[in-house]
């Protein structure tokens, strides 16, 4: 009995001996690294943007004086991408309120106003992958509203300029986020007889914007 107990087990030895041979060695795994695509900014895109402004207006009758408002509008551009530099064309059109009035020597109330601004500018913007930061600048249109009660006011279209920065962020798929700011001059137009003061009489403005955005690159 003990001899047929050694003989099974003798023979069960071999035989995992021989399975353990034919097994492959069992070395470390070693996976490819897997790598991110590095971002693209390259291309059009279409996007809306709001925010709110604040800034000033000047008669020549009455002096200066704080406007503020906001503003929502749509936004379309493109990009070129060269290494980790950005160059872009931008514009966008938007609706806004920003408005402000004076009493100085103005006793009814003078009040200079802008319903619509629109700009067209260039982008140069440094990339971080995701992340771009970016300057910008170009013209700027709109219309300068003056008024006072009683009178039939002006109400013309100036071309006028901009410069500002903002930051852009790529989100999921194609869209992108930013948040930006625009100091905007629309220079001057002339109120004169219209406001009921003096047959020259120049209301100016300017306004301090920021303002966020979502875009969809194509």
């Amino acid at each position: 009995m003990k001899q047929v107990l050694l003989a099974c087990c003798g023979t069960l030895a071999l035989v995992s001996a021989a399975v353990a041979a034919d097994l492959p060695p069992r070395y470390p795994v070693s996976r490819a690294p897997i790598y991110a695509p590095v971002y693209n900014w390259t291309g059009f895109y279409l996007g809306f943007n709001g925010g709110g402004a604040w800034g000033s207006s000047t008669w020549d009758s009455t002096g200066d004086f704080d406007l503020s408002g906001g503003l929502l509008g749509l936004t379309a551009g493109y990009n070129w991408q060269f290494g980790t530099f950005v160059f872009g064309l931008e514009g966008d059109v938007d609706w806004t309120n920003i408005k402000g009035h004076t009493f100085a020597f103005c006793a009814p109330g003078c009040e200079t106003s802008n319903s619509w601004l629109a700009t067209v500018r260039g982008r140069v913007g440094y990339t971080f992958d995701r992340f771009m930061p970016y300057l910008t600048g170009g013209l700027a249109i709109g219309d300068i509203r003056a008024h006072q009660p009683g009178y039939v006011g002006q109400d013309d279209t100036n071309f006028g300029w901009t410069v500002g920065t903002g930051l852009e962020i790529g989100l999921f798929g194609t869209w992108t986020a930013k948040a930006e700011y625009l100091y905007v001059d629309l220079g001057d137009i002339n109120c004169g007889l219209g406001c009921g003061l003096l047959a020259s009489d120049h209301t100016s403005f300017t306004s301090h914007i920021v303002r966020g955005g979502l875009n969809f690159r194509f």
